[in-house]
């Protein structure tokens, strides 16, 4: 399958799902500065707190390591450090298990299409938001007994915003990548 510009979208061999590496130092500092960016700027610019940076590096380092198994690992670990970070506002766990989730789906996603074209890139970014919202707002239902609202139309136009700038940081963190 491919699209009007000529880049493939679905792998058609091992040998093109390539395993991108990655300094260790971009594995704990990436995941951080999204988890205190997400924590501290918006009590200063209160409009971006729509921003969802820690979900963005969780989908972008799912995707590219292309491991159900790591993407689980990264998606546990950034939603329990933003879940610590965040204090009394969300209990324990809760990011944890929604990210997990998007960090598995993501590299599951990974393996079958080429997460390098930019729009597939755009796609994953905004659905695996709407998926993280959607199965958030399940899970305090369900778990917590909580009776929040979930907005579609407030979740979707928030979704292509992230979308959009995870389009940018996904190009920044491309460059951060190791060299073969």
């Amino acid at each position: 399958m491919s699209y009007t510009g000529g880049g493939r979208i679905v792998l058609n061999n091992q040998r093109e799902a390539q395993i991108s590496r990655f300094r260790t130092w971009v594995l704990l500092a990436v995941p951080l500065g999204a988890i205190f960016f997400q924590v501290y700027v918006p009590q200063f610019f209160h409009f971006l707190s729509y921003l969802e940076l820690p979900l963005l590096v969780v989908v972008y380092f799912a995707l590219m390591r292309r491991s159900q198994i790591q993407g689980l690992l990264i998606g546990a670990l950034v939603g329990l450090a933003q879940d610590s970070l965040l204090g009394t506002k969300n209990p324990l766990g809760m990011y944890g298990i929604v990210k997990t989730l998007v960090g598995y789906f993501a590299a599951s996603v990974s393996v079958r299409f080429d997460v390098d074209n930019v729009l597939v890139r755009l796609l994953l970014a905004f659905f695996f938001f709407v998926f993280h919202q959607f199965f958030y707002w399940v899970m305090a239902r369900a778990l917590l007994g909580q009776q929040i609202a979930f907005n579609l139309q407030q979740t979707l136009l928030i979704g292509l915003l992230n979308a959009l700038v995870g389009i940018s940081l996904f190009h920044f963190l491309d460059k951060l990548r190791e060299t073969a």
